[in-house]
C-alpha cells in the first residue's frame, strides 16, 4: 500500500485523505518514513532553506490561545514590551544575514497590527529592505488587505499565518478569533501576490486525524512554507500539563504531511528542542527541508550553529 501511494504522487499524483489515514495505521512505520525519504528527494534539492525571526513586539495579547504563553488571560513569565526599534531589528536582520539566513520576520502580539504601529513597521521592512539582501517576511496578525499591501510595498514577499491545527479542533483551543478569519487573511495576502507561510502545532490534544485534517486544508490554501510546530506546554496556560508526543507520532506525523505537501517546505519550528538529536535528524531525512534557525520568538543566539550542524548532519547543504 505505501508503495502503491507513493508511486502515485512520484507521478503527479495526489493522495486522498482515506490514504492518509491508512498510513498512519500501518505497523511498519519504516516502511512509511523511507517513502516519505524518498518523496523529498524526489522533488526537492539539496538546498535547505532557513529563517529568523525577532519578537517584535511582546505580551498583553487580548486573544485566548490555550497554548500561548503571551496572552492576557493567564499567568506567564512572558517578557512584556512594545514595538522594537528600527535599529533593534536591522541589527538583527543583519547578525542573520551575516550567519548565512535566508529569510528574516518581524513577529509581533496581539490580534493584528494597526495605526501608528503599522506604519512603524512599514518604515521598519523599508529599511530593511535598503540596508539588507535579506528576504522579507512578516507575521503580524489578521491584517486588513490595505495593511497587506502595505507591507508589500515596503518589501515583504512572504506572509505568515498559522491555521494551528485542524477546523474542527480550533474552536477548543481559542475563542476570540476564528480559524475562517485567518483564512481570510491568507486569501487577501494571496491575492495581493505574497506568498503564503502557514502551519500548527501538534500535540495540543488533537488526534492523528486532525493533523491529517490540518494538512489537507493547508493543501486547499496552496501553502508553500508549512512550519511544524511541536507543543512545549508552558507553565500558567490552559495546556500546561498536556502530555508531550512520543518520537514517533512526530516522525509520522511529518511523513504523512510529506506525502500530502510534496512540493512544499516542510519547515522545524517551535518546541523541536524537546525531541531527541536522533529524531531531529530522522525527521530532516524524512520531510523536514526548512526551519526557522536559532531561538523562537526571541533574539537569535549562539544555538543557531547548533542547527546547522543538524542541518548538515542530515546531509543538506545551507
Amino acid at each position: 500500500m505505501v508503495s502503491q501511494i507513493k508511486k502515485k504522487i512520484l507521478a503527479g499524483g495526489q493522495i486522498e485523505f482515506s490514504e492518509a489515514l491508512r498510513l498512519v495505521r500501518i505497523e511498519n512505520k519504516e516502511l512509511l518514513y523511507e517513502a516519505a525519504e524518498e518523496i523529498t528527494h524526489f522533488f526537492h534539492t539539496e538546498k535547505f532553506d532557513t529563517c529568523s525571526i525577532i519578537n517584535a513586539r511582546s505580551g498583553r495579547c487580548p486573544e485566548d490561545c490555550k497554548w500561548c504563553a503571551q496572552s492576557v488571560h493567564y499567568q506567564t513569565n512572558i517578557k512584556v514590551y512594545d514595538l522594537v526599534s528600527p535599529e533593534v531589528s536591522l541589527e538583527q536582520a543583519l547578525w542573520n544575514q551575516k550567519k548565512g539566513v535566508k529569510r528574516f520576520s518581524l513577529v509581533t502580539s496581539g490580534r493584528r497590527v494597526t495605526g501608528n504601529s503599522m506604519s512603524e513597521i512599514c518604515k521598519i521592512y523599508n529599511l530593511l529592505s535598503k540596508k539588507t539582501d535579506m528576504l522579507l517576511c512578516a507575521s503580524l496578525g489578521l491584517l486588513s488587505k490595505e495593511n497587506l499591501s502595505a507591507l508589500k510595498a515596503s518589501g515583504v514577499s512572504r506572509y505568515h499565518c498559522n491555521l494551528e491545527t485542524a477546523p474542527s479542533y480550533f474552536g477548543k483551543l481559542c475563542s476570540t478569533h476564528t480559524q475562517k478569519e485567518k483564512i481570510k487573511t491568507i486569501r487577501d495576502a494571496q491575492e495581493i501576490g505574497l506568498e503564503i507561510c502557514s502551519g500548527g502545532i501538534i500535540g495540543m490534544g488533537e488526534s492523528m486525524e486532525q493533523r491529517i485534517e490540518l494538512a489537507f486544508k493547508l493543501k486547499e490554501l496552496n501553502v508553500c512554507s508549512i512550519p511544524i510546530n511541536v507543543l512545549q506546554p508552558i507553565s500558567g496556560t490552559p495546556l500546561e500539563n498536556i502530555c508531550g508526543l512520543s518520537d514517533d507520532e512526530i516522525l509520522t506525523t511529518i511523513a504523512i504531511f510529506r506525502f500530502i505537501h510534496p512540493k512544499s517546505y516542510l519547515r522545524f519550528a517551535g518546541g523541536r528542542a524537546q525531541i531527541s538529536e536522533s529524531a531531529q535528524l530522522r525527521a530532516l531525512k524524512i520531510g523536514i527541508n526548512a526551519a526557522i534557525v536559532g531561538d523562537m520568538l526571541t533574539t537569535v543566539s549562539s544555538k543557531i550553529d547548533e542547527d546547522y550542524k543538524l542541518i548538515k548532519k542530515a546531509g543538506y547543504e545551507l
